[in-house]
Parts: structure tokens; C-alpha cells; sequence
């Protein structure tokens, strides 16, 4: 598997290919990636903060994790995998729901994913590595939402995209049993 190469797709979620993960930034082309929400059995969110040295988006808060599959990986796999990878955790995942979004980020760099959410639950005290997160903490999805609103420049655009757009189906998922 290339971990630096990312799948691309079209509309569809359909695979049309493959290219360097960099240079998929830099053209913003379409994309597939995993976003990993995991909650507690209070409901709240554990979130990340992003390695400073983090190509894009470095030192901002984010879902608990999120990547990119590997060519021929799937899109479970691939949050399974980055849950582990990032959090040094292991959870139940189910796909949530997909959605795609364009948007320009730091360094030049644009944003351009058919994004795959994945939500699980665990009370488990995540074990960081550092490259990918400098610091986690749970909150609730009010606590999220009052913040956002207030500081929204401290938050990953995909996050606060999903957030916004997409809360209910994260407010139903977040108080599911575990």
C-alpha cells in the first residue's frame, strides 16, 4: 500500500484513481477520507488537537481522527487503522454518513474530499502519538458548538463543516448505547 498516495473519486465515490497525497492538495482534486467521531457514555466528543508540524491545519482542534484510505483500502479499515495510528485507541466503528466539501486551507493547499464519517463510543483514555496530536479532551456538542461560533479559527474546516451541517445526525449518534 502507498500511504502517501490518496484514492481519487468522483461524485459517486467511484475510484478514478490515484495520486500522491501532497500533490492532491496542491490541484484540489476530489478525494476520499475518513473522519472518526468517538463519544463517551456521557455523550461528549473526543477531540484532538493536530501535531504543530502538521502539513495543513497544524495545531487546530479536530474530530477524534481523520485520514485517508490507502489505494485498495477501505474507507473502515482506513478509520480503524488511523484510530489506533492516532488515538492508541480501539472502538466499534459505523459508517455515520459521506459528504463532500471544497475549501482552500493553509500553505496553499485546498481541501477537496468525499468525506466518510465514522462514529463510535468508548470511556477509554486515549494514548496520543505525538506526531499526529499534541493534546485531546472530551466536550459536548453545545460546549463545540458555543465555541465554534465563538472561535472558529481555532477548529479544522472539516470539522466545523460537520458540525454545522451535519449535527443531528452526530447528536443521534453520540447517545447511542455502547
Amino acid at each position: 500500500m502507498e500511504s502517501n498516495h490518496v484514492i481519487l473519486v468522483n461524485e459517486a465515490d467511484q475510484e478514478i484513481g490515484t495520486m500522491e497525497k501532497l500533490a492532491a492538495h496542491e490541484a484540489g482534486l476530489l478525494h476520499r477520507a475518513i473522519s472518526v467521531f468517538i463519544f463517551n457514555s456521557a455523550g461528549e466528543l473526543l477531540l484532538q488537537r493536530r501535531a504543530l508540524d502538521k502539513y495543513h491545519s497544524s495545531g487546530l482542534w479536530t474530530n477524534t481522527c481523520c485520514s485517508h484510505p490507502y489505494p485498495g483500502e477501505l474507507a473502515l479499515d482506513a478509520a480503524n487503522r488511523r484510530l489506533q495510528e492516532e488515538m492508541g485507541m480501539q472502538a466499534n466503528l459505523q459508517p455515520s454518513f459521506t459528504f463532500i466539501y471544497k475549501t482552500n486551507l493553509d500553505n496553499n493547499l485546498i481541501e477537496h474530499e468525499l468525506d466518510h464519517v465514522f462514529v463510535g463510543h468508548s470511556d477509554d483514555t486515549p494514548h496520543l502519538n505525538t506526531e499526529e496530536a499534541i493534546a485531546f479532551r472530551w466536550a459536548s456538542l453545545d460546549k463545540l458548538r458555543e465555541e465554534i461560533a465563538s472561535h472558529p479559527d481555532r477548529y479544522t474546516v472539516w470539522f466545523r463543516l460537520i458540525l454545522t451541517e451535519h449535527l443531528e445526525k452526530l447528536e443521534q449518534l453520540s447517545y447511542e448505547s455502547l
